[in-house]
């Protein structure tokens, strides 16, 4: 082998490891922290509210979404069926967008219904996403009792993967 074949060889090698490398940096998943994001939202009702408004020794399931998000649609659709199951959680739907646009998603899915539904927007203060690090909507962070993150769903869970979730409380 030549001196030229060896640098070009060499060169391949490094090429694929730094390759590698860059793959595996852009697909680790970020931790999530173990506490309730210190948000604060501006609610469907025109309230102001943070983790202080909260009921205290009762689960929480924070699910960050956009209204105009198919996914974020779908999960609500697949949850009606099975929102009895859920009552007994405060559920917190935070989005960035405008207040506007929420009332018509609370409108259309049926949400004022659930008094233990509150959803808001946290503007463009994006508190939210950059606590929990977000890529995509929605996610869902499911807290037990005391506060303390049980699971978490980076990319949008299925409805019974929420209700096996919430049995483990």
């Amino acid at each position: 082998m030549t001196i030229k074949e060896m640098k070009k060889l060499i060169f391949l090698l490094f090429a694929v490891v730094a390759g590698f490398a860059c793959t595996q940096a852009q697909t680790q998943t970020p931790i999530i922290p173990r506490t309730i994001p210190p948000y604060k939202i501006t609610t469907t009702k025109d309230q102001i509210r943070t983790p202080a408004d909260l009921e205290k020794n009762k689960p929480l399931m924070i699910i960050y979404f956009a209204p105009d998000c198919p996914h974020c649609q779908k999960l609500i659709n697949d949850m009606k069926p099975s929102m009895a199951k859920f009552k007994n959680i405060q559920v917190i739907m935070i989005t960035f967008t405008d207040i506007r646009m929420v009332k018509t998603f609370e409108n259309d899915y049926g949400l004022k219904a659930y008094p233990n539904f509150i959803l808001g927007t946290e503007g463009y203060t994006y508190t939210v996403q950059r606590f929990y690090k977000l890529q995509h909507t929605p996610f869902v962070a499911l807290y037990g009792k005391n506060g303390q993150l049980i699971q978490a769903f980076e990319k949008q869970p299925e409805a019974t993967d929420l209700l096996t979730a919430i049995k483990k409380i």
